[in-house]
């Protein structure tokens, strides 16, 4: 099966759009073989607010209107709790409350960005959306990430070669509960790292404290911005340790 035949098959859909690579792409084959997509974004304290960001600019690009769902995910005690099969639970109750929307809004057909590279046996979120029905168009289609990643360059999507980013809560430990400050101190800590210049790393929090995950390359950088990463980081956890192992 193609993109294409796919969207002709399926022409009236809603999409969990996150403003990532594989969903912006998703977002913009929708259009391009003229189905009806609806794209909502699911507001959590797990998304940093540069994501959402992203999901407008690439909607506004496209000339489609993003729809937010606003949703309190640490009233879900399965999710607060944060036991080590959380993403199961956190990927169905917010897929839950985007297919009941879509529905609503009169779109039979639920997608999601999910591409042929992803190792569903590593993914319990991937359970989840196979409980519910949702379609994984690019899954389907036998569309890597790799040539997504090609397609939306082609496409002129500013996503392209955006780094992969997993939601906020993967940077606490399982088993440790989740809290809306520890969450945000995570992210003011890395809106400070992108300020600097890195891409692609990681500011996990073991016993509350931040380590600093960054590709190897970028291992100089960290060193030579070590007194600014220090202060500001410094005020958001008690410790800041750098992880010598890159990712």
């Amino acid at each position: 099966m193609t993109l294409q035949q796919f969207f002709e098959d399926n022409a009236r859909v809603a999409l969990g759009f996150s403003g990532g690579v594989d969903s912006a792409f998703l977002l913009s084959a929708a259009l391009r073989y003229g189905a009806q997509v609806r794209p909502y974004y699911i507001q959590t304290v797990f998304q940093p607010e540069f994501e959402q960001q992203d999901a407008r600019r690439l909607c506004q690009e496209l000339g489609v209107e993003l729809h937010v769902i606003p949703l309190d995910i640490l009233a879900q005690e399965q999710v607060r709790k944060n036991p080590s099969d959380r993403c199961y639970y956190c990927k169905r109750i917010l897929f839950s409350a985007l297919k009941e929307q879509a529905l609503a809004n009169g779109f039979p057909v639920l997608i999601d960005g999910t591409n042929a590279s992803d190792d569903a046996g590593d993914r319990p979120g991937m359970r989840a959306l196979g409980e519910l029905s949702v379609r994984s168009p690019l899954r389907e289609c036998n569309l890597s990430k790799t040539q997504v990643r090609e397609l939306s360059r082609k496409a002129g999507l500013f996503t392209w070669d955006k780094p992969a980013y997993a939601c906020l809560a993967t940077r606490i430990p399982a088993g440790r509960e989740l809290t809306p400050e520890e969450l945000s101190r995570v992210e003011q800590a890395e809106d400070f790292l992108f300020c600097l210049g890195f891409t692609d790393f990681r500011v996990r929090v073991p016993e509350g404290r931040a380590l600093l995950q960054m590709p190897e390359e970028q291992l100089p950088l960290a060193l030579e911005k070590r007194r600014e990463i220090l202060s500001v980081l410094g005020e958001l956890f008690p410790a800041v340790a750098l992880d010598l192992k890159p990712r």
